[in-house]
C-alpha cells in the first residue's frame, strides 16, 4: 500500500493572516489582511492544506493564556469557514527561553526559526515538504520552512520591516498574501 504524501501552505499568523498589532489575543484586536480569504480559498483550490504556524511569546511572558489562544483560534476558524475556506491544523509555540515565565521559559524546538510545528504538522498530516509552500513575514519563518525542507519560501511585506539578509532568505517576496495568485500548482 503507498501513501500519498499532501502539500500544505504553511502560513504564519500575525502579518500574514491579520495585521500584527502585536500580542494579539481577542477577536475586538484581530484585523484580517485584505484578500486573505479569497488567497486562502485560491490555495485550496490548488490542493494544498492550510496549516497555520504562529510563534506566541505573549503566551510565556504572560499577556495572556493558552485558553485566550484558543478562543481566539476558534474564532478565526470560524471567519474562514464562514468564507467557505477550511484552515486543516493551526499549530502555535508558547515559550520563549529569555523572556517567557516557568513553565514557558524553555529552549524549544517549536519556536520558529525551528522546525517544530512544521515537522509535527507534516508527520500529523502526511505532508511532502517538497510539494509545500511556507508564506510569513519575518526571516525566522523562512529559516524554519528551510530546516523543515519546505522547498518554496515566501516572504510578505504586510507584516514586519524587511531587511536585506530578510529578503535574502525567501525564495519569492510578494506584498501580501493577496498575492497568492502566484501560485498556479
Amino acid at each position: 500500500m503507498s501513501t500519498t504524501l499532501r502539500k500544505a501552505a504553511f502560513l504564519d499568523r500575525d502579518g500574514v493572516i491579520n495585521i500584527d498589532h502585536g500580542y494579539t489575543y481577542q477577536s475586538e484586536q484581530f484585523d484580517f489582511i485584505d484578500g486573505v480569504f479569497d488567497a486562502c480559498a485560491h490555495l485550496q483550490r490548488l490542493g494544498y492544506l492550510l496549516i497555520v504556524v504562529t510563534n506566541q511569546s505573549g503566551i510565556a511572558r504572560g499577556y495572556y493564556s493558552e485558553h485566550d489562544f484558543a478562543l481566539l483560534t476558534s474564532w478565526m476558524k470560524q471567519q474562514f469557514a464562514a468564507k467557505g475556506v477550511k484552515i486543516d491544523g493551526v499549530y502555535y509555540c508558547p515559550h520563549h527561553v529569555e523572556k517567557g515565565q516557568a513553565p514557558y521559559n524553555i529552549d524549544c524546538d517549536c519556536r520558529k526559526p525551528n522546525p517544530g510545528m512544521l515537522q509535527q504538522a507534516m508527520r500529523e498530516f502526511g505532508i511532502d515538504p517538497t510539494q509545500s509552500l511556507m508564506v510569513g513575514d519575518k526571516a525566522a519563518d523562512m529559516q524554519a520552512a528551510a530546516a523543515a525542507g519546505v522547498t518554496r519560501k515566501i516572504l510578505v511585506r504586510s507584516g514586519q520591516t524587511l531587511t536585506d539578509d530578510d529578503l535574502a532568505s525567501a525564495d519569492e517576496v510578494w506584498d501580501s498574501l493577496a498575492d497568492v495568485v502566484k501560485v498556479t500548482a
